[in-house]
């Protein structure tokens, strides 16, 4: 008994042409495959590339829009009110030795 006895999709018209029609396959000349490979390569690194220039200037957009936002406000508030008290610095307190 093979494999193909329990394939229900086997015989179905036009499914297998659609399928093997948008398979992947690799070219079989050697010359094509790595040319084929350089140009996704290629395609990936200038995807890479972009991404990274437009996080990049994202984050400088970011940067720019809060500085000019706090375009001539004071750096640091002034407090209305002061409290005063007096501090001591407390020493670890001793654990009892097991």
């Amino acid at each position: 008994m093979s494999a193909f006895h329990f394939r229900f999709d086997r015989f179905r018209a036009g499914r297998a042409t659609f399928r093997a029609g948008m398979a992947p396959r690799k070219p079989r000349h050697p010359l094509l495959r790595v040319l084929l490979g350089l140009l996704g390569l290629g395609v990936l690194l200038v995807l890479v590339f972009f991404s990274v220039f437009i996080g990049v200037a994202m984050l400088a957009a970011g940067l720019l829009y809060r500085l000019w936002k706090q375009r001539g406000k004071p750096l640091a508030r002034q407090q209305a009110r002061v409290v005063d008290g007096e501090f001591r610095v407390l020493g670890k307190p001793a654990l009892p030795q097991a």
